[in-house]
């Protein structure tokens, strides 16, 4: 099930966060989509796993236009929470929206679930996960940021 694959990163299962070395993804592939959902779009990422039968098989696969959007909600999302220690609840229960990013002639609303009937003690945990987790998403962030840099030279 390689064609259309363009570039690939095996050995995924090596790097997968606190997951290496025993992860079940086991390589990251960029191409034409292979599914249908997705047939629309130009490109694809595909996240691979090992089936029961020992070979690759498609896990996940996003059009590369969502993992951007992952990417803007997840940067943003870092931002705010670098800062939310200043408001007593990590937020403003009267003012839960983070920011309105502008994409494709429409609004991304990064917001506060205010529906979650336990976002007290959610927004706590989640705040000291990501603290928890700035060994991984430091250096995976200054590589994207040094990426992002060398393509604003193009």
């Amino acid at each position: 099930m390689n064609e259309r694959i363009v570039l690939t990163a095996e050995g995924y299962d090596r790097v997968d966060g606190r997951n290496a070395y025993c992860s079940a993804l086991k390589k990251l592939t960029l191409g034409a989509p292979h599914w249908e959902e997705n047939k629309s779009m130009q490109i694809a990422a595909q996240l691979w796993k090992e089936n029961k039968d020992g070979e690759l098989e498609i896990s996940i696969e996003l059009p590369i236009h969502q993992i951007f959007d992952l990417m803007i909600f997840l940067s943003r999302t870092l931002l705010y929470f670098k800062e939310a220690y200043r408001s007593p609840l990590l937020y403003d229960p009267e003012k839960p929206t983070v920011e309105r990013i502008g994409v494709q002639g429409g609004v991304l609303p990064v917001e506060i679930c205010t529906d979650n009937p336990d976002i007290q003690k959610d927004i706590q945990a989640f705040s000291q996960s990501l603290s928890d987790l700035g060994e991984l998403t430091g250096e995976r962030l200054r590589t994207l940021t040094r990426i992002l840099e060398e393509l604003e030279l193009y």
